[in-house]
């Protein structure tokens, strides 16, 4: 069996926990430090980490593979039950809102890992957090990933990073009940609503406090996906790629930032996992760099 077809059948192992942790020995674990690290290449795309003061991004994520070293990038102890992720970019450690896309599943999660390995996807997750956000079979879904910018702040913070800027703070919940999907892998666990009363300012969170890894619900706002080359300084620029990407359904799109435009090619619509991943190989294949699949 090849290599491809394997995948939805490891996933669905991970998920319903056939696939033990299969940790690799490694460099063991020193304990939590604040890091953003040099760029890097991973399956012909390259990546840019950097200290960032918002983010808030949709695309494709998946769950983090068995034979993971000891550690994570910032020297904690790996461990696939845990609610943790993976980024390409952000600083480590940062926290972050998740939510699948496709069933409006929400949670928080600590990235402190660098990853994945797998060009067009955004966020990789643990075991535990696939199988609370009910992930599906094949591994992949549509996501959304938020930066909690206060809370991150202070977290780094205490880890030796320099001073941030404070995020408004995050509403509180109240519990109700909401079954998994239909065909959805692993045990998804209860949710709850969002309610409008705030908590108290984030960054006199406690740094190393435990996530509740308790699930919230919004509306589901799944697909379609494009593939997105953004940041170009004029339309003119962001044309001469598109001429270069001739036969691609696409177009050339503003998208205001900080009081002023940018530019950005964007291509599409794909209805499948598949098919936007075709489509950001072959802009890859044709030496356009920094290419994303995107949710709407």
């Amino acid at each position: 069996m090849n290599r491809a077809a394997c995948l939805p059948l490891l996933a669905a192992l991970a998920l319903s926990g056939c696939i033990h942790k299969r940790i690799r020995p490694g460099p063991p674990p020193t304990g939590a430090h604040y890091l953003i690290g040099n760029p890097y290449q991973a399956d012909g795309e390259w990546h840019y980490p950097r200290a960032v003061d918002a983010y808030d991004r949709t695309g494709l994520a998946t769950i983090i593979p068995p034979g993971h070293d000891a550690a994570t990038t910032d020297g904690e102890a790996y461990d696939p039950e845990g609610l943790m992720a993976q980024s390409p970019i952000l600083p480590l450690p940062s926290l972050v809102r998740v939510t699948n896309l496709v069933n409006g599943r929400t949670l928080t999660v600590r990235v402190n890992d660098r990853g994945p390995a797998t060009a067009g996807r955004i966020l990789a997750v643990s075991r535990k957090v696939a199988s609370l956000l009910a992930f599906p079979a094949t591994g992949v879904v549509e996501m959304r990933v938020t930066l909690l910018a206060g809370r991150s702040a202070a977290l780094q913070t205490a880890l030796g990073a320099g001073p941030h800027l404070t995020a408004a703070p995050v509403a509180g919940v109240q519990s109700s009940a909401l079954p998994p999907p239909p065909g959805a892998a692993g045990s998804a666990g209860p949710i709850t609503h969002a309610a409008s009363a705030p908590i108290s300012n984030p960054t006199q969170t406690t740094a190393n406090a435990p996530l509740s890894g308790v699930v919230h619900a919004v509306p589901p706002d799944p697909g379609p996906l494009y593939v997105e080359i953004a940041g170009f300084g004029t339309g003119g620029d962001a044309q001469q790629i598109l001429y270069r990407l001739a036969g691609m359904p696409g177009s050339v799109v503003p998208q205001p930032r900080e009081g002023r435009t940018l530019y950005a090619v964007k291509l599409g619509p794909y209805h499948s996992v598949a098919t936007a991943d075709a489509a950001l190989h072959e802009v890859l294949a044709r030496g356009i760099p920094d290419p994303e699949i995107i949710v709407h």
